[in-house]
């Protein structure tokens, strides 16, 4: 599934550090704003515990993670919706993503700089939060006289029901708010993702904290802020060394582990990033077992087994005939697949079937 989450935010507040501790990309730093001019766009695998004991179980040649697609871009500053900085490149990279991560300087270093002369994380939300609603209201005013003036004259259905969203819209916009907080029907949900407007993008907003709080972040005051405001947004807020994270994906595996131990945490601030990230678009993983390998694979959920099937090769959904499943937990449960079986619990689905989060699938298809 090739969706990318963005990571956005005011200059210099650790967005390519982030960055580079994800994907080990070597994304250009510079303590300076502008660093990050053109977006980079690096793969990481997404962390699941089920890939080793699959292989345990139903043992393979080798063993593939499924992987999340990460954008850093460009820093923002005031004035952005009017072209100001890197403001309408950074606006127009930010509409090609599927979710934002909206990281936030929540430490004090007076060896990096900061655009603003201050470390003041609710100032720096409100200041992207605001220039995106400005350029989505852009976006919308822009729309709106025509599409009002057709939905009039012509009561074209279509029309009618685009001017209804916009009129939805418009108010909110210029109260500064964002087009996630309005509930829409399925109907109108169609029509604003038609619009491709940035505030509707689901969110997760990261505090930059230091190393000294990464143990625990609740008790940071700068990452409270960050949190107490995502709350009020139903978003989700994660406190992140990004420099000591970067430190930690030079590690191995052993190394990693001790050095989390002692920070007194159980699994790192990036694993915990790239969940949030797969999970705030609604994706899922299925397996395929054995073999030459097992291999964990992305999907939306709520797709049916034939959509899932083409994932793998478009010939699968094609020719689907029905597929062979075994849940994760059961196939953890019984240990083995002619146990499993011999419980009910490996079952035949037809194309109806709707894929759950850890199934283990084998399709049988014909072209």
């Amino acid at each position: 599934m090739a969706l990318t989450a963005g990571i956005v935010g005011l200059p210099n507040v650790g967005k390519s550090t982030l960055f580079n501790a994800i994907t080990k990309a070597g994304a250009e730093m510079a303590n300076y704003p502008f660093a990050t001019i053109d977006p980079n766009v690096g793969m990481v695998e997404v962390p699941d515990y089920r890939l080793a004991r699959i292989d345990e179980l139903v043992p393979a040649k080798k063993i593939i993670k499924t992987t999340f697609e990460f954008t850093d871009i460009a820093g923002l500053v005031k004035g952005a919706s009017k072209g100001e900085g890197l403001g309408n490149k950074f606006l127009e990279n930010i509409r090609q993503v599927d979710a934002i991560v909206h990281v936030v300087r929540a430490f004090d270093d007076d060896n990096v700089t900061t655009v603003t002369g201050k470390v003041d994380p609710l100032d720096d939300i409100e200041t992207i939060n605001l220039e995106l609603s400005l350029a989505d209201l852009d976006s919308v005013n822009k729309r709106y006289d025509r599409v009002e003036k057709v939905a009039r004259t012509t009561k074209d259905k279509e029309s009618v029901a685009e001017f209804n969203v916009l009129a939805k819209i418009k108010p909110v916009l210029e109260e500064g708010g964002n087009v996630r907080s309005i509930e829409f029907n399925e109907d109108e949900q169609k029509i604003v993702k038609g619009l491709f407007l940035l505030t509707s993008k689901p969110i997760i907003y990261v505090a930059n904290i230091a190393e000294d709080s990464m143990g625990d972040p609740e008790s940071d005051p700068y990452f409270k802020i960050v949190e107490d405001f995502a709350k009020k947004e139903d978003a989700e807020a994660l406190g992140i060394s990004a420099k000591t994270e970067e430190e930690i994906a030079t590690l191995d595996d052993e190394e990693k582990q001790e050095f989390l131990e002692a920070e007194g945490v159980s699994e790192s601030g990036l694993d915990r990033l790239i969940k949030a990230s797969y999970h705030l678009l609604g994706l899922a993983t299925f397996f395929t077992a054995g073999g030459k390998e097992t291999r964990a694979w992305t999907f939306k959920a709520g797709m049916k087994a034939p959509e899932v099937a083409g994932i793998i090769h478009s010939d699968f959904e094609r020719g689907f005939i029905r597929a062979e499943v075994i849940s994760y937990s059961d196939l953890d449960r019984y240990e083995t697949m002619q146990k499993a079986k011999e419980a009910g619990r490996l079952r035949l689905e037809g194309k109806d079937y709707v894929v759950q989060d850890g199934d283990i699938i084998e399709f049988r298809f014909n072209v």
